[in-house]
């Protein structure tokens, strides 16, 4: 409970025991439901940047921060590979990859791999060998959210 700041316990020089009003608004709820809201935000926002259907696999591992430079592919069920939202044709992966340019720190940019999970592992595998063979070495996976618990 707040108190007044005389130092009295709530009394005055007189003996009186007066309380005036508090008038500081406490925005220790508003600065909790803020943070709430910005943690979801940052979780949500790089499953909106997607725009190819895909059906991924599930997992339980903590989301990883998203980066302003960062490339999305995207394989889709039937084997197609999408860099961005443009539907790749066979063998055009490894042409667009060489064309990337690498940032002011003289890196290239984090690699988003979105897989649809009815894929076999070596398509995948081929993409990720596409990546390491044109110097991309920050890949990031990206699953689905799992609501399974442990066991």
């Amino acid at each position: 409970m707040a108190m007044g700041l005389s130092g009295g316990g709530g009394r005055n020089r007189r003996g009186r025991g007066t309380r005036a009003p508090m008038a500081d608004i406490n925005v220790t709820p508003l600065v909790d439901v803020m943070l709430v809201l910005l943690i979801i935000f940052m979780v949500t926002a790089p499953l909106l940047k997607a725009a190819v259907p895909i059906e991924l696999p599930d997992s339980r591992a903590k989301a990883m921060s998203e980066e302003a430079a960062q490339i999305t592919l995207s394989i889709k069920r039937d084997g197609v590979i999408y860099f961005e939202e443009e539907a790749l044709a066979p063998g055009e992966l490894a042409d667009r990859l060489a064309a990337v340019t690498a940032g002011p720190d003289g890196k290239k940019p984090l690699v988003t791999l979105r897989a649809d999970k009815a894929l076999d592992y070596g398509t995948v595998m081929g993409v990720m060998g596409e990546l390491n063979h044109a110097g991309f070495t920050s890949i990031s996976l990206v699953t689905g959210v799992s609501s399974r618990s442990g066991g």
